[in-house]
């Protein structure tokens, strides 16, 4: 398998973002972390290894990234306001210049798929909400897709669209929704075991039923987990329908 990592100082969120790719061909994917991880989560936890049969079949382009959770969502020493504006910035930093390295690398005009667990579900829920004009559908498991318990009762604008919860319910514009009502790859998917609250999955189906927007509410069992090993299953089963 291919393998390939940079790095670049990134002018929107001010500190070095670095980024690993695997595959030589096939159509992106773009992992986002769990949590306070960083780029090589999804590695370390083999979550990589068990997609490679997929990735070395020429139908998988994995790119998977930091985020930003360690300075915003999780630091308990920043100002909510500053939490929410570092969202907006990470976003910034998805579209002007992630997106961008993708492009040129692969070729491919619809965008990747983007993918995470936990937080990370999160962050791709709310990259492809934002934008379905760049990024082709979401695989998003065991999230929580309203941020404003993390938050201390502060709410903005910055708060508000990074907000899957919040700014999905109120969508009535005449460029995202129609695009977001033709989607073929939202794909929400929870198990129901320990740690696991699948109530957040049924709330943002709820909301993107009630908006025509067509998506795949996933329930996995009482036995499965908020784990990795149920990600290392989950993962692999929806990129070989999509891919």
């Amino acid at each position: 398998m291919e393998r390939r990592t940079s790095a670049w100082y990134s002018h929107n969120l001010g500190m070095e973002m670095p980024i690993v790719a695997y595959g030589h061909a096939g159509r992106p994917l773009l992992m986002f972390p769990t949590a306070a991880a960083d780029y090589l989560e999804y590695e370390r936890f083999h979550l990589i290894d068990a997609i490679q049969p997929l990735i070395d079949a020429g139908r998988v382009r994995a790119y998977s990234i930091n985020s930003v959770n360690r300075h915003s969502l999780l630091n308990e020493q920043a100002s909510p306001q500053w939490k929410a504006e570092l969202l907006t910035r990470f976003d910034r930093y998805i579209t002007e210049e992630v997106l961008p390295l993708i492009r040129e690398e692969t070729g491919d005009p619809e965008g990747p798929v983007t993918t995470g667990a936990s937080l990370g579900a999160f962050l791709s829920a709310n990259a492809y909400f934002r934008h379905p004009d760049l990024f082709r559908g979401v695989i998003a498991m065991s999230g929580n897709y309203d941020i404003r318990s993390y938050l201390k009762g502060h709410f903005d604008d910055n708060v508000y669209f990074n907000n899957p919860a919040s700014y999905l319910q109120n969508l009535n514009d005449d460029y995202h929704l129609p695009r977001l009502r033709q989607a073929k790859a939202i794909i929400i998917a929870t198990g129901q075991g320990a740690y696991e609250d699948p109530e957040r999955s049924r709330q943002l189906s709820k909301i993107l039923t009630e908006k025509g927007i067509p998506h795949h509410l996933e329930m996995w069992g009482h036995d499965v987990n908020h784990d990795w090993p149920w990600w290392r299953k989950m993962l692999p089963f929806y990129l070989d329908k999509l891919f």
